[in-house]
């Protein structure tokens, strides 16, 4: 592990230059990973492990687009491709990669296919923290073990493509065989992580829950909203509106944030936008501080457990889903959007 000065706090972090690949390959080379759930995560790391050497089979439901889309991706019905049960039972190591409503449906069975030693690996430390509501409760005698990617199963595919990688947390919650450390980091690594911190299922869940309904998603989505909102109330046209709120943001400013951070972003503005922006910054991080302590007891409380978990069991949940996302794509904000995106160089050389 590698000590890391994070602003004044070191860190232990592991980087492939720690472990390095054929060291992952190493210990995993008599594991037979099986990804249950080829949705959201499930492709990403499959495909990575896959291409990184690992005996990876998928375990998904037959008759689904999902299994539809693991056939397309090269895995073999009957020889890397099986329903959950058969491949969670072929597994040695059990990644599980089904929703977070999935696992509470799915677990009985996929219990009952552990055997001693096997690990049950996570994505998230929902079920495990949450257990209460959940269900899931592994058994004493097979290791349970996180990693726990840093973005959506996409970017984890596209960033492995493109040589970069995702940083990953991971963690360990039961060590039966020993090696519990040992096979979670070798798979971050099989994954293609840039690199792994340390952390614990509760911490996970807690900084995950909030930051995807903070900062991530829900905060941005909200005050995207507010300031396109004002500016149209004040007689400005939509393609000023969205260009000052949202295009902006995601084709230059936030590409300079991720470059070298914010300070560089700021140093690479106008005089005028960095004295404004210094100077507001304070009052927004203020007014949203009371909402985002709310969202943290929300969160370690249960709260947002049971409204996830009662939504999205829901017989109609797709149904719902699809009018609450077609309401957003549907606003006037976002087919603005879409007339801008078009409007790209690149989208109108391919005739987007």
């Amino acid at each position: 592990m590698a000590n890391i000065d994070f602003g004044g706090v070191v860190e232990q972090v592991v980087t492939a230059e720690e472990l390095t690949l054929q060291q992952a390959k190493e210990i995993l080379k008599d594991e037979t990973v099986a990804v249950l759930g080829y949705g959201v995560q499930g492709p990403g790391q499959a495909l990575n492990m896959r291409d990184n050497g690992i005996q990876v089979i998928v375990g998904q439901r037959q008759g689904s687009q999902s299994w539809d889309r693991a056939v397309k991706d090269g895995f073999e019905p009957g020889k890397t491709l099986f329903p959950l049960e058969e491949a969670a039972r072929r597994g040695t190591i059990i990644q599980y990669l089904v929703s977070d409503a999935g696992q509470v449906a799915t677990w009985p069975a996929i219990k009952a296919c552990l055997d001693q030693g096997n690990a049950l690996c996570f994505s998230h430390g929902f079920s495990i923290v949450y257990k209460d509501q959940t269900g899931v409760t592994p058994p004493g005698n097979v290791d349970v073990i996180m990693v726990a990617p840093k973005g959506s199963g996409r970017t984890v595919r596209s960033n492995f493509l493109n040589g970069s990688g995702i940083n990953s947390s991971y963690a360990v919650y039961q060590d039966y065989t020993g090696k519990a450390e040992e096979r979670v980091l070798a798979l971050g690594i099989a994954i293609g992580s840039g690199y792994l911190f340390p952390t614990t299922f509760e911490k996970e869940v807690y900084s995950d829950l909030v930051g995807e309904r903070g900062v991530l998603m829900g905060a941005l989505a909200g005050i995207m909203e507010a300031q396109y909102a004002l500016l149209r109330q004040r007689g400005h046209s939509p393609s000023e509106a969205f260009n000052e709120t949202v295009e902006e943001l995601t084709q230059s400013l936030i590409r300079l944030v991720a470059e070298n951070g914010m300070d560089w972003m700021f140093a690479n503005c106008s005089t005028t936008a960095q004295r404004g922006a210094l100077d507001w910054r304070h009052r927004f991080r203020e007014a949203v501080r009371p909402v985002f302590e709310e969202l943290y007891e929300s969160v370690v409380s249960g709260k947002e457990t049971r409204i996830v978990l009662e939504a999205n069991s829901a017989p109609d949940y797709r149904d719902r889903l699809e009018k609450e996302l077609a309401e957003m794509r549907n606003s006037e904000m976002w087919r603005a959007g879409a007339a801008v995106r078009a409007l790209r160089p690149e989208n109108r050389k391919k005739g987007r």
